[in-house]
């Protein structure tokens, strides 16, 4: 018995992952033998058979079952409340694609306020009040510097921090990097599907839906994003938040995210090189969000796979820098990325002058060395039990990936 239920346990957690990954071609071959079926069925019977009950369960699964009785995969319906500028999009239109519908509606530059863009100020400054910052991470590459550090608030997900300087790029156009939905899925393979619903022409304040599609046994998960950026002497606070968006109806799949922040802070720093120069542009980074899994959980994932997801970002910057230049038209989301709110630096002092919050610490030292020693049978018991429970909760890619490379190394040198 303690041979068996090990394996059987590892037999199921195998199908869930090998359906998980099914190729194409066996989706094809399925459907081939689908129809086939279906085709000689419909030979035998009497024609009016092929709409009864029975002919379905016989051929359930085959496109010709679901033709017959109009089972169309239902749209998600995007209607902005204007006439006329209603999106329907199908589930099957964001399979490995990203696309974007722009709706204009000045209502929309209400979706973020003054109130983020102070909120954002604080954080940079470390001055939002908030617990002491853990450094996690101290990485670099020939073209990269990244540091990140975590800390854990009294009531909500575990918040991160990030400094990012990539070398010869200028705020500009990293800004347009981070903004522009239609490049993304070129460097992040988790963004499965894109859209604008509004757009302000006015503030470029934007209200956009995100499909992620996460590996494995995760469902996929729907964010409703507001975002705006604002101008500081040539330097940019970029705001982006999960918003209610009472047009676009909430479904059992994809799951909701409704807790979500992520906003950076970009401006132009000095090169590592020592010229004196200007030319590498610093990022600050801030993000949570509740995905509904454990946080602890979470928290050791994210730590096993944040440099393999980061280092991946600099490749996708430099191939960026190369298609704009090659490129005489923008984006949309690129374009929106330029039409920015311009203050001044004694206007944002006057916002965060209003509210005196203590200073958040940055702490040097790493997080608990004890932590980092957690017995492997727990992570793999917690594996499997999060495998087995499919879409009761939310994995991220760091986490996925970053325990997958874990094991797979581990089984490597036992092998």
């Amino acid at each position: 018995m303690l041979y068996l239920v090990p394996f059987w346990i590892a037999f199921l957690v195998g199908i869930l992952v090998g359906w998980a990954w099914k190729p194409k071609w066996a989706e094809l071959l399925t459907q081939k033998l689908s129809s086939v079926v279906s085709k000689s069925l419909e030979l035998s019977l009497p024609s009016s058979s092929s709409m009864s009950p029975m002919f379905c369960l016989k051929n359930f699964g085959s496109s010709s079952c679901l033709n017959s009785l109009n089972l169309q995969p239902e749209a998600w319906v995007i209607d902005n409340g204007e006439q006329g500028k209603t999106l329907s999009v199908s589930p099957s239109e964001y399979d490995n694609s990203s696309t974007s519908r722009s709706v204009v509606n000045e209502g929309c530059s209400s979706a973020i306020t003054e109130e983020d863009l102070k909120h954002l100020c604080q954080l940079v400054e470390m001055r939002d009040g908030g617990p002491t910052w853990m450094h996690m991470m101290d990485r670099s590459t020939p073209n990269m510097s990244y540091q990140a550090w975590r800390r854990d608030p009294k009531t909500g997900p575990p918040q991160y921090r990030s400094r990012t300087v990539f070398e010869n790029a200028t705020a500009r156009i990293v800004r347009d990097f981070f903004w522009d939905d239609e490049f993304r899925p070129k460097w992040d393979d988790m963004l499965a599907y894109s859209a604008t619903i509004e757009e302000c022409s006015t503030t470029g304040t934007m209200v956009v839906q995100w499909i992620r599609k996460f590996p494995f046994f995760c469902s996929d998960r729907e964010y409703i994003i507001g975002r705006r950026i604002w101008e500081v002497d040539g330097s940019y606070y970029c705001v982006t938040k999960a918003v209610t968006c009472a047009s676009v109806p909430r479904r059992n799949k994809p799951r909701r995210v409704d807790l979500y922040y992520s906003s950076w802070y970009i401006r132009a720093v000095e090169s590592r090189s020592g010229n004196g120069q200007l030319t590498a542009c610093e990022v600050l980074l801030f993000h949570h969000e509740d995905m509904g899994i454990p946080w602890e959980i979470a928290k050791l994932g994210v730590r096993q796979g944040m440099w393999g997801t980061v280092k991946k970002i600099e490749p996708g910057l430099c191939a960026y820098k190369k298609e704009r230049e090659s490129l005489a038209s923008l984006s949309q989301s690129a374009y929106m990325a330029q039409v920015n709110t311009k203050i001044s630096m004694e206007y944002l002092i006057s916002l965060e002058s209003n509210e005196d919050l203590s200073r958040s610490d940055v702490d040097s030292t790493s997080e608990n060395p004890l932590a980092q020693n957690i017995s492997r049978a727990l992570i793999y018991g917690g594996l499997i039990v999060l495998a087995c429970s499919l879409d009761h909760g939310a994995l991220s890619k760091t986490f996925i990936f970053g325990m997958g490379r874990k094991l797979t190394d581990r089984g490597n040198r036992l092998s």
